[in-house]
């Protein structure tokens, strides 16, 4: 009888390392023995993190707002407020603060993620040695559910082609639905993910809504756990989509604010803040300051300077942002609901949120074609670039009016701060913060539910694992991983007058610098190009200017100076160098594989949708034909080929017997009618030749001849198309008003053999300038 190891087999037996029961030769002599399953400590709460996208400090009830939020406003009457909440300027690095616990820059995060310019503050993918809330959590023994906007995964690996290892499952979900980029149209998201896979939808419903998806998806998920598992606690990520532009509304939430900001800006702002005061979200003595004055991109207009006509736009465009909000908390109340009826609400975390401040890329007066409006204020532009398009004011907040408001309101949802999303000042990084907790934030009848404290976005990872008794992992992967920087706020929820956590933190994003310590706030508000030296530096004392109005610099140069040594010395302890330094360099660097992208490609029928990136390397800032052979009987039709949305595109289609081009020129449709096409095979060729001045000529053709033209279009350039190309059909949302109203996406009944698109000669114009507009756009949309 050979020698037996501890588990009774013979030293030389394979596949037993590490059982811990007894192995005979048959079952009736083995003893079984199974390894330890993750298990949640006693009572672990479930933990929902609600972030929503480009919100202000003052656009829900319990912070001041006129919109109707009941739900947020019952959360903070049996939660906490914390009023001195302060966040990134931007929305990819506070996105990755707050489900790392780390700061931004260490992190990967510089700015939004989308470029790869190859240094460690800018990898825009959360690195290997850092390790997730949703990761920690699940290996605890949590179920990890995110719905809605990712937008932590460099550009280049969104396409389905690439790794996906930065994407949401990759990083500690078990399950993902929503959008991996910065924004998406409201009633026809442009590239909805399902776990690791896009979502093939060919036609969205008449009465479809993003913000109502998402909550059934959310809602799904959490029953479907339960009717598996009546204990096991969850995290669910909620990054919602709202309020980023471009905004659209369900009509019926629209028409309860019509003609309610009628009176503008001025007005309502003042109305804010006085309820601000009332409510006491802003303490006695706090000023507001004078309107945003600080440069022709951040000046806010009087009100009463406004022409009317654009007064009536503008009013307008706030009634879809009001409607928006009011719907968003409609669906958190069906959360809240869902959680009452499994008995569940008092039991769990809830944290509500945004990544940054109201955003001011609408402009002075507001756009209905979002991405135009910001490309013409970036330089190298020309003069006469539309910035607006010409659609009916009643169309505002459907779907064919890419919609985003003027700094005027951007200014009200900042209340009582100055400037916007994009500025180390408080209209950038103060927002709302709410937690909810009941079977562990007990108030004190003395307790009025505000915390006045300092706390940061990093603090959130570090506050949840405490509260469920979790410990912060020191491996991941069998390797250590970075410390975290956030401090955990815990002691706060249930004691209001607990020391604050922190009393430090530096921020900075496009040269933007800031350094808070102890009551004294330094700023920077840089401009593009120049010298980052100490003259830039304001000093604010906000224990008693919350609202940054006086600047104090003079009267204390040796804390300014202090203050300045310390940002730099935090900045190299953070990963924050590179600065950037206006010259483009984010987008004119990527990695070499990716020069692959803007090869001719040929696209069979049945092809998914072309991810947006990948299809926009094809055309961008050059010629390029797209040719689709093809084989019809005389009486086929439907789309050929189809890139963007009503963003901004072109659509290649037959229709009664002709071949057609419907170019969407940012909102405003041209449309040509080429040739008749005959029964049997042929060649249809749209062909783009770059001209000065960011245009193209087009030409559409039928087997090379028969051409029909289209000349000196605006260029899709920037962020357009937004949606990617389709062959056979026109996904999602139309490029075509016009078309989708009669055919829908009017999928091709003939035989389309391939879509071959050939990308030409690159444009002469100004590339380094184009380059920079390139990248102030992408930075503004996040």
């Amino acid at each position: 009888m050979p020698e037996q190891t501890r588990t009774g087999t013979p030293p030389f037996a394979r596949g037993y390392d590490g059982f811990d029961g007894h192995v005979g030769r048959t079952y009736g002599e083995s003893r079984p023995s199974w390894p330890p399953e993750p298990t949640p400590p006693d009572g672990a709460p479930n933990v929902i993190v609600m972030l929503v996208d480009d919100m202000g400090y003052a656009d829900i009830g319990p912070f001041g707002s006129e919109i109707d939020t009941p739900n947020l406003d019952r959360l903070a009457a049996a939660g906490v407020r914390f009023t001195n909440y302060h966040t990134t300027p931007v929305c990819s690095p506070a996105r990755a603060s707050l489900l790392t616990g780390i700061n931004p820059h260490r992190a990967g995060f510089s700015t939004v993620a989308g470029f790869d310019p190859g240094f460690p503050n800018s990898t825009f993918e959360i690195a290997d040695d850092v390790a997730t809330l949703p990761e920690t959590l699940r290996d605890a023994g949590y179920a990890t559910f995110m719905v809605g906007k990712w937008h932590l995964s460099r550009g280049g690996v969104t396409n389905d082609g690439a790794s996906k290892a930065s994407w949401p499952i990759q990083r500690g979900f078990d399950r993902y639905y929503g959008c991996l980029e910065g924004f998406t149209p409201f009633m026809a998201p442009n590239r909805l993910v399902r776990d690791n896979s896009p979502v093939e939808v060919d036609r969205y419903a008449d009465d479809y809504y993003l913000t109502d998806d998402l909550t059934d998806e959310a809602i799904g998920m959490i029953k479907a756990l339960r009717a598996h598992d009546a204990q096991k606690p969850f995290f669910l990520y909620f990054a919602h989509h709202a309020m980023h532009a471009p905004f659209a509304a369900k009509p019926e939430d629209m028409a309860k604010y019509r003609g309610r900001y009628n009176d503008g800006w001025d007005a309502l702002r003042d109305e804010r803040f006085a309820r601000q005061r009332e409510l006491s979200v802003v303490e006695e003595g706090t000023r507001l300051p004078t309107r945003n004055h600080e440069g022709p991109a951040l000046d806010v207009p009087p009100w009463d300077d406004v022409p009317a006509d654009e007064q009536a736009k503008t009013a307008r465009i706030m009634e879809v942002y009001a409607a928006m909000v009011d719907n968003l908390d409609q669906n958190l109340g069906r959360l809240l609901e869902m959680l009452e009826q499994y008995g569940e609400l008092d039991n769990t975390i809830i944290v509500f949120t945004s990544d940054n401040g109201g955003a001011n890329d609408g402009g002075p007066l507001g756009t209905r074609s979002y991405l135009a409006n910001f490309l013409g204020f970036m330089r190298g532009i020309p003069d006469d670039w539309q910035r607006d398009s010409d659609i009916d004011i009643d169309l505002i907040g459907g779907p064919q009016a890419m919609v985003q408001y003027p700094r005027g309101w951007a200014m009200v949802s900042n209340t009582p701060f100055r400037l916007y999303k994009g500025s180390t000042f408080g209209g950038g990084v103060r927002t709302p913060m709410i937690v909810h907790w009941p079977e562990r934030i007990a108030r004190a009848a003395c307790d009025d539910g505000f915390r006045r404290q300092y706390a940061f976005v990093s603090d959130i990872a570090p506050t949840i694992l405490e509260a469920v008794g979790v410990p912060a992992p020191t491996t991941r992967r069998g390797k250590p991983v970075k410390d975290v920087d956030g401090q955990s706020f815990l002691p706060l929820l249930a004691d209001s007058d607990h020391p604050g956590v922190r009393t430090s933190q530096y921020t900075e994003w496009n040269g933007h610098r800031g350094m808070y310590r102890d009551g004294f706030k330094a700023l920077t508000l840089h401009r593009p190009g120049a010298e980052y030296d100490d003259s830039e530096w304001q000093l604010f004392d906000v224990r008693n200017d919350p609202t940054e109005i006086d600047d104090v610099s003079v009267q204390h140069p040796d804390l300014v100076r202090d203050l300045a040594q310390e940002w730099e010395r935090e900045a190299w302890r953070n990963t924050v160098f590179p600065l950037e330094d206006a010259k483009g360099y984010l987008t004119q660097v990527h990695r070499p594989r990716e020069d692959a992208f803007s090869e001719p490609v040929r696209l069979l029928p049945g092809t998914p949708q072309l991810e947006r990136e990948r299809s926009a390397a094809l055309i961008a800032q050059r010629s390029f034909e797209a040719v689709a052979e093809i084989t019809v009987d005389g009486a086929d039709e439907g789309v050929l080929f189809a890139h963007g949305d009503q963003n901004g595109g072109y659509v290649v289609y037959l229709e009664d017997g002709r071949v057609h081009l419907d170019y969407n020129e940012y909102g405003h449709l041209h449309r040509v009618a080429g040739p008749v096409v005959g029964a049997g095979r042929h060649r249809v060729v749209l062909a783009a030749e770059w001209r000065p001045r960011l245009r193209w000529d087009l030409s559409l053709s039928l087997d090379g001849s028969d051409e029909v033209r289209l000349d000196g279009v605006q260029m899709m350039i920037g962020l357009a198309p937004y949606t990617g190309i389709d062959v056979g059909i026109d996904r999602g949302g139309p490029v075509s008003w016009s078309m989708h109203e009669k055919h829908r996406s009017y999928p091709f009944t003939g035989r389309l053999h391939n879509v071959t698109y050939l990308p030409g000669e690159l444009a002469e114009f100004n590339r380094a300038e184009h380059f920079r507009a390139w990248r102030d756009a992408a930075l503004a949309f996040d």
